[in-house]
């Protein structure tokens, strides 16, 4: 009703009354119409408002306008307890300290010496005149260098340490014996290293007395005697059973020739490496057959290569290999400061004579820092300060 008195009110207000009745009443007329659209706008704002307020009225503004409720009234959101139901209800809610994350271990401080070390070594295999592969780990700190340690060489005798692996697996699982005598045979004799060739036919030997052959003689006899015994096939079998995904062994890959084979003996300096560390922590087959495997790899005799310089009271297991342009050593060494295996591949070398003093030149690195030689920490020192070292101006 106010709003309908306003627009009358309005109308004779807005016309003038001494205006002719015919004018005036056109006037109104366009007046009227003009002013229900807008009672048709101001109704539906009216409207709209008592709608909001209705539809609002259940709302609770204070919520929305503050920055949050008061810790009480708001409920906590759910969370991984730290602790057991039963410690948490005891202790009334969760301590602070459960909900930070949990600060990571403290990284061990580097060693300036074995970043030193690792350059010396890096230096003299990037200047070898021929291929070369390096893998060494520290067995005490775990720590590890390599270098080109997946690429492939021919195995040469070092061939000879995953056959040693696959005799005493098949000694474990009892269809061979240490005590077993193999005869030696016309078809078993070879050329190359070991003595065993010069034995007459119908020679015996115990499978112990053969590998030890093997390893400390590298007899080339022996090691026939064992693959005939136990077969090629099975020895095929048993290499991927090693974790050896590289390393093969066919039969022209055992044949002497000097000269490129078309199937070959392959391995790597990873691979012989793991060899290496089963063996020291006893998980080659079973503790007691990594026990005898590195008692027969200690017995070895060379002193050509990884074995030359090493320091008096030291021991050395290891195992070495020379055939078609490559020359090898792996080694697990023994020193008073921690013990550490180093493995070295080299392949197309013009001599054997400067392949062998490159491997023994990086067994003499690896002992001095073994042995605490304090030009490691002193060289070390010397080129980090030499790298702060701002250049001169010109």
């Amino acid at each position: 009703m106010f709003v309908i008195a306003l627009k009358i009110g309005f109308c004779y207000a807005i016309v003038p009354p001494d205006e002719p009745s015919g004018g005036r009443m056109k006037r109104l007329i366009t007046q009227k119409i003009s002013l229900d659209r807008a009672h048709i706008a101001v109704t539906a704002a009216v409207l709209a408002l008592a709608c909001s307020y209705l539809l609002g009225s259940g709302l609770d503004w204070s919520q929305i306008e503050t920055s949050g409720p008061e810790p009480a009234a708001l409920a906590a959101p759910p969370t991984v307890p730290s602790e057991p139901p039963a410690v948490l209800a005891s202790v009334g809610a969760v301590p602070e300290v459960a909900l930070k994350p949990a600060l990571p271990a403290a990284a061990e401080a580097p060693d300036p010496g074995w970043n030193e070390l690792v350059r010396r070594l890096a230096s003299k295999a990037i200047g070898y005149d021929g291929r070369a592969a390096i893998y060494l780990k520290d067995l005490q700190k775990g720590r590890v260098w390599a270098y080109h340690a997946d690429d492939l060489f021919p195995s040469a005798s070092l061939i000879k340490l995953p056959i040693m692996f696959a005799i005493f697996n098949k000694i474990t699982h009892g269809d061979l014996s240490l005590q077993t005598r193999l005869r030696l045979e016309r078809r078993d004799r070879v050329g190359g290293s070991g003595s065993l060739k010069w034995y007459h036919e119908g020679s015996q030997f115990t499978v112990r007395q053969l590998l030890e052959k093997m390893i400390d003689e590298s007899d080339n006899t022996a090691t026939r005697m064992l693959i005939n015994e136990v077969g090629l096939s099975y020895l095929q079998q048993q290499f991927p059973r090693m974790g050896l995904l590289y390393t093969e062994i066919y039969p022209e890959g055992m044949s002497l020739r000097s000269s490129a084979v078309t199937y070959e003996n392959y391995t790597t300096a990873r691979e012989m490496a793991s060899l290496l560390d089963k063996v020291y922590h006893g998980e080659a087959v079973d503790n007691y057959s990594s026990q005898l495997m590195m008692d027969i790899l200690k017995r070895q005799h060379s002193r050509s290569r990884i074995a030359k310089f090493l320091p008096r009271g030291w021991e050395i297991a290891h195992k070495t290999g020379l055939l078609r342009r490559a020359c090898h050593d792996s080694a697990v060494v023994f020193s008073p400061h921690g013990d550490y295996i180093l493995v070295v591949l080299t392949g197309q070398n013009r001599n054997y004579h400067a392949a062998k003093d490159f491997i023994a030149d990086l067994g003499r690195t690896t002992f001095r820092f073994f042995d605490k030689d304090p030009s490691f920490y002193a060289r070390a020192a010397e080129y980090r300060t030499a790298r702060r070292r701002p250049a001169p101006r010109a």
